[in-house]
């Protein structure tokens, strides 16, 4: 039975204490949603004083977004305040308290997403000239890594899972084990491949160790270790807030656009899931990534 327009706050009211008895909801949370809500109340009264939560409808909601939008409001806040009036009318229907949801169907303003960040080919151009590094089995590992991690988009857990076993010089290529297990091949070209045989030609490890990389214990590399090394290494090129081993995998992927490789190409090579439904219909053989990897990247 629908409320009384008189009696205007009683289905928040109702819709308060329901949060708070059978949901469980803290203090600091409910009364995060009383505020939401008053000053939703107070927008739709300054608008129209003659209306009611019962009579709202879908405009005044969405005049409500853009008045907030307008106002320079964050996406995050319209969005939880509109999720608190979606809530209060879901709630209010079905308990018949109001006959229509006037939030259906309306949807907050999308959160931008931050850009990912890269380290320019100059720079990285500049970081491997071999005057910029020692003549150190350190020194040589973490040229190595950042190399293979530029060159192939790597994430961060597989470059430190590679094993021996994972490099094929025959076909030019290396066996990743990516996330939930799903393996990859990544080709690449004659400057990666002389730049493992480099490494190898000095690699050290215990016996039976089977790790690609290994520290100068011979040991397998950790992520601490990896993540160490090239931050301490890019931050002789770039003033990046961030220099971490993804930068790389984002720069690999910048390069490999720049240089007007397909996207669905790209999305194979660093081994995401999808990029949208129409391009889960796009096969490209190995072969061809070989191809479009060798004419794309500048290192290759």
């Amino acid at each position: 039975m629908p409320i009384n327009g008189n009696d205007d706050t009683r289905m928040v009211d109702r819709f308060l204490d329901y949060l708070r008895l059978e949901k469980g909801y803290s203090l600091k949370t409910i009364d995060n949603y009383r505020d939401d809500l008053k000053g939703f109340e107070r927008f739709y009264k300054n608008f129209d004083e003659t209306l009611s939560w019962e009579s709202i409808d879908s405009d005044i909601v969405r005049n409500w977004v853009e008045f907030m939008m307008d106002n320079k409001a964050a996406a995050a806040s319209v969005n939880r305040r509109l999720s608190a009036l979606r809530s209060l009318y879901r709630y209010s229907l079905k308990h018949g308290f109001v006959e229509k949801d006037p939030v259906y169907g309306i949807q907050g303003p999308k959160k931008p997403k931050s850009l990912p960040q890269f380290v320019k080919e100059s720079e990285l151009d500049q970081l491997l000239q071999d005057e910029m590094w020692a003549d150190t089995y350190q020194d040589l590992l973490a040229r190595t890594l950042i190399v293979v991690l530029y060159e192939t988009g790597m994430r961060l857990g597989e470059i430190v899972g590679l094993n021996l076993n994972s490099v094929d010089f025959h076909t030019s290529s290396v066996k990743v084990i990516g996330k939930r297990n799903k393996q990859r091949v990544i080709p690449f070209g004659e400057e990666l491949e002389s730049s493992l045989k480099a490494y190898l030609g000095k690699r050290k490890a215990i016996a039976g160790e089977e790790a690609f990389f290994t520290t100068e214990k011979g040991e397998r590399v950790n992520d601490y270790q990896v993540r160490d090394l090239v931050k301490k290494n890019l931050s002789k090129v770039s003033t990046l807030k961030k220099r971490t081993p993804h930068v790389l995998r984002h720069s690999f992927a910048t390069a490999m656009l720049n240089h007007n490789a397909g996207l669905e190409s790209v999305r194979k090579l660093l081994g995401h899931e999808s990029l949208s439904t129409t391009e889960i219909y796009t096969h490209t053989t190995f072969e061809q990534l070989k191809r479009i990897y060798k004419n794309a990247h500048p290192r290759a």
